[in-house]
């Protein structure tokens, strides 16, 4: 850390000189905010329940817009071969989402980070979610910042561009320039939208059980525990003094781990309310601009490994993680730091449920099967009374590990419709925080593709689990009762959970790419026979 660094380093993962110091006892926003997070998850219960008259009027406009969207795609689109059917629905409800608003559209920029769990048509037609969102006319933007400030826009900003950098969902984005002279970035609620957010849940779980059965995509097999997540998720989005205390903590974590290869702004020490939130400037090079990165001499392996890493850290030693990996959420500076932003959706967990996580961790990649299942149900991915050596007899898990390229697509289709109803039958659910972490961990799986995707993976994975053990060792064998020296990294149990034969020596992206081309193949060839 370099001699004239800014003292905040102590308690965050900031740049080395920010435009000020962050002194968490002197935050008059972040007083008190543990109730407010507590009273915001306690609205979800009200939001889900199914016994009144849900919202006629937004559920009349959804119905209406969803539904003209299936009707067409039924009547142009459903006979021209799966995959062009799959594009051209996609493409219709990416647009009905888009007209619905704020929490349409973010339940398809969810979607869209969800490859490999739903269908990649789907995946790529939502991702223009992400950055082709209307922005607010900026008479909007200066009514909500003067509401929240409670002082003229002209009286705070010496400049505010009314174009934003970026507009999503719940908020957009505005560079400015403070009268102090700070440059920053302000990010503005929409307005009226946690009203909207609301009746859309409300309408979402009226509509919900009626579904149950009739998606025919596996990961949609249980809409109401999909909705349930859903407004767990974005609850909290709606107060931006949580998310800057997210950007607290998850710096914490950074600084008191040393992990100085990722960094996060400074939130402002007076500048946040409830839909108001003023940062640091920090700027980088787009995360998928991998040439400029190279031109510039960064290491994109360094800075997939410090991803990896510090991702794992946050969620093993703390139980707090930037929740909402993905390519726009993500910038990499010429020194090769990452940058991380919008930390609106931030996995959690209570300690409990941190140490069933290092538990799930540590006997998936010792091959603990069985560890693993009592690992998910501490999680609350099974109900508590839940037998469990039932589950492991009823899924097979005593068998050997099936490589999946060698089955007939009927066989692989039937594999998966059988697991997904068992599953189901034994209540099981996707807490919020593993959804998160596996919806994050598919997103870094992809970056292998980007940064580097000549990587050995298994080696990788291998050097990740080494290098966490080598720096927290201690403290990991205190928090699980367990020598962690024992829990040595089994290269055979990780290429059985991925349905490697254990010949295999070494894995990279281009060879799962070719794997999974190969199970695409033959199921396409299935569904046309």
């Amino acid at each position: 850390m370099p001699g004239d660094a800014s003292p905040d380093l102590a308690v965050g993962g900031f740049s080395d000189r920010g435009p000020w110091v962050v002194d968490p006892d002197d935050l008059t926003w972040l007083r008190g905010l543990g109730p407010e997070r507590e009273r915001a998850r306690n609205q979800v219960p009200r939001w889900l329940e199914t016994g009144h008259v849900p919202p006629l009027g937004r559920l009349s406009r959804v119905v209406v817009l969803v539904g003209w969207a299936l009707a067409a795609w039924y009547v142009t689109d459903r006979r021209r071969g799966r995959s062009a059917s799959r594009r051209g629905l996609s493409r219709r409800l990416r647009s009905s989402f888009a007209r619905l608003g704020a929490t349409y559209i973010k339940l398809g920029q969810i979607l869209s980070s969800g490859e490999g769990m739903f269908p990649e048509e789907l995946v790529a037609e939502f991702k223009d979610l992400r950055d082709r969102v209307p922005a607010e006319p900026f008479e909007h933007v200066r009514r909500v910042v003067e509401e929240e400030l409670g002082r003229p826009l002209e009286a705070v900003f010496a400049r505010f561009e009314r174009r934003p950098i970026a507009a999503a969902s719940i908020a957009q984005v505005h560079a400015a320039r403070l009268r102090t002279g700070e440059e920053v970035v302000v990010k503005v609620q929409r307005p009226r939208v946690a009203e909207l957010v609301r009746k859309d849940i409300e309408a979402m779980a009226w509509l919900a059980p009626r579904l149950v059965g009739r998606i025919p995509v596996s990961a949609l097999a249980n809409p109401p525990a999909l909705v349930e997540l859903f407004a767990e998720t974005i609850v909290e989005e709606l107060d931006f003094r949580l998310e800057a205390e997210n950007m607290l903590d998850v710096g914490r974590v950074l600084a008191e781990t040393d992990q100085r290869a990722v960094i996060v702004p400074r939130p402002h020490p007076r500048l946040v309310t409830r839909r108001l939130l003023v940062m640091e400037r920090l700027d980088g090079f787009a995360w998928d601009d991998v040439r400029a990165m190279k031109d510039a001499g960064v290491d994109t392996e360094a800075v997939l490994h410090a991803g990896l890493v510090s991702f794992m850290e946050g969620a093993m030693l703390y139980g707090v993680f930037h929740g909402d990996l993905h390519g726009g959420n993500l910038a990499v500076r010429p020194d090769g730091r990452t940058v991380l932003m919008d930390f609106g959706i931030t996995g959690r967990m209570s300690e409990r449920k941190r140490l069933a996580f290092l538990f799930l961790l540590v006997s998936g990649t010792t091959g603990d099967v069985m560890g693993q299942l009592r690992a998910l149900r501490d999680l609350g991915a099974f109900p508590p009374d839940t037998d469990l050596d039932a589950v492991f007899r009823d899924l097979g898990l005593d068998r050997p590990t099936v490589d999946p390229t060698t089955l007939a697509a009927d066989q692989l289709l039937h594999e998966l419709q059988e697991l997904t109803k068992k599953l189901l039958g034994y209540g099981a659910r996707a807490p919020k925080e593993l959804m998160l972490f596996v919806k994050n961990m598919m997103f870094l799986d992809g970056a292998i593709a980007l940064l580097a995707p000549d990587l050995d993976i298994i080696g990788e994975l291998e050097k990740v689990h080494t290098d966490i053990a080598t720096r927290h060792g201690e403290r990991l064998a205190a928090d699980m009762g367990i020598d962690v020296s024992e829990a040595t990294f089994d290269a055979e149990a990780m290429k059985a959970a991925m349905g490697v034969s254990p010949d295999v020596e070494r894995l990279t992206y281009r060879d799962v790419q070719a794997r999974r081309e190969t199970i695409r193949r033959r199921m396409e060839e299935h569904r046309r026979r």
